[in-house]
């Protein structure tokens, strides 16, 4: 009989988020699965990795073709570690998340769900990041499941471009209301940032960031738009930043 795919699942909400437990839940059916994820909350770390303290894991899980760890560090640390000391060798597949809220347009940037995923490009795995438009620990990822499951099938049967992984995030709407899945680009978008300044009982500043999210552009072929009008959308990323449209012009200058 052939072998069940090794599956490797993480996110950045921690190993206890809910949305991790349905992606486990969607995932586990497919294949052999090790869980690697951090042991508290890690959004908004990027492709940070550890180097100032150690790192730790702790056996959470072990059963028939499953395994979960929890680790104290990014996400990005939790994909290294699966490779190089929990499976020892690269995974035939990574999924990350569900994550609680959007991962569209510009705030794949900031992701750990979307880091963990580009790792896994990195060292050639197939990679997929799941996020879900709502941030509450109390969201439904009922109506997600279909569309995982959809996703995660065909990536296990065919595969992705090589150095490609996927960007997919879902509206949080009934299944019903769910119109389909949508191809699309990342949509052109910013943070506009601000600071709350406080002051301690010791009279020394400190501050709380804060912001509002501003489209630039939101054609109806970008990850927003999809969104907002009920589609699963789903990014082709990759991890080359080669501005290409420049080179020639800059070529030229120099």
């Amino acid at each position: 009989m052939k072998e069940k795919p090794l599956i490797l699942i993480t996110n950045d909400d921690s190993v206890k988020a809910p949305g991790i437990r349905a992606l486990i839940s969607y995932i586990r059916p497919f294949g052999r699965v090790v869980v690697v994820a951090p042991d508290r909350p890690q959004s908004g770390t990027a492709h940070a990795v550890t180097i100032a303290h150690p790192l730790r894991l702790e056996l959470v899980t072990k059963e028939t073709d499953y395994e979960e760890y929890s680790c104290n560090g990014t996400p990005a640390d939790c994909v290294k570690l699966a490779f190089k000391i929990v499976m020892r060798r690269r995974p035939d597949f990574l999924f990350s998340g569900i994550n609680h809220g959007t991962n569209a347009s510009i705030n794949i940037i900031y992701s750990g769900t979307m880091a963990a995923v580009l790792e896994g490009a990195l060292a050639g795995v197939p990679s997929v990041g799941f996020s879900l438009d709502n941030y509450s620990l109390k969201a439904d990822f009922g109506p997600s499941a279909k569309f995982v499951k959809t996703i995660a099938s065909s990536v296990i049967t065919d595969g992705l471009p090589n150095g490609v992984c996927l960007n997919v995030n879902i509206p949080d709407v009934p299944e019903n209301e769910i119109k389909g899945i949508k191809v699309c680009r990342q949509a052109e978008g910013t943070w506009e940032e601000d600071f709350d300044e406080r002051e301690d009982p010791h009279g020394s500043k400190y501050y709380w960031m804060k912001g509002v999210y501003a489209m630039i552009g939101n054609g109806q072929d970008t990850d927003q738009w999809a969104v907002e009008n009920n589609y699963v959308a789903v990014v082709p990323v990759h991890f080359d930043l080669t501005a290409n449209s420049a080179l020639e012009i800059l070529r030229n200058r120099f």
